[in-house]
């Protein structure tokens, strides 16, 4: 009847499995970049989407994205992943793709980045991953958005519609701390 005995020091206790049962993780999200950026320092504002394919799924209620700014369904602490993809037309020694977060809904600094770089006349395609962790204890000031910095005038952020070559993961671990 949903109840497990647990043995407290060689006594027997009824315990509800409701107040034992784990929640696992509740809530898993992805968007990706469907367009490439050209030669930009600034906000990733637009050609954001969730992954179409037929074996996507989420948990939960998913992230909200208006204008490039991620609102978080819940409070907890989440897991940030995002993975770039370069492509260096010519040589620019380093490129980045930055995680900004708010706390106040309002002023953004920088959490983490992913970074690239080349040296060199020929093209050539780079893809790396950085990730971290955000405290969401209100989820109407606490957001994220993304960016590019340091990027040449002939270097790419490569999005598809297709398929993953930037994107973003939102994985909520636990309770807010």
């Amino acid at each position: 009847t949903d109840e497990f005995l647990v043995s407290d020091a060689g006594t027997l206790k009824r315990i509800d499995y409701s107040l034992i049962k784990g929640g696992g993780i509740t809530e898993a999200d992805m968007f990706r970049l469907t367009a490439d950026i050209t030669g930009t320092n600034a906000d990733i504002t637009s050609n954001l989407e969730r992954p179409d394919n037929s074996s996507f799924a989420k948990i939960g209620t998913g992230m909200s994205e208006s204008s490039g700014i991620f609102t978080f369904p819940s409070t907890g602490l989440y897991l940030i992943i995002a993975t770039g993809t370069f492509l260096f037309n010519s040589s620019d020694l380093i490129a980045a793709l930055e995680a900004n977060v708010t706390t106040n809904n309002s002023s953004y600094a920088d959490i983490f980045q992913v970074q690239a770089g080349y040296e060199g006349s020929n093209s050539k395609y780079e893809t790396n991953t950085n990730s971290g962790f955000i405290n969401v204890t209100d989820t109407s000031n606490i957001k994220i958005k993304f960016s590019t910095a340091s990027f040449g005038g002939n270097t790419l952020l490569k999005g598809d519609t297709t398929y993953n070559k930037t994107n973003f993961t939102f994985i909520r671990l636990g309770d807010s701390q």
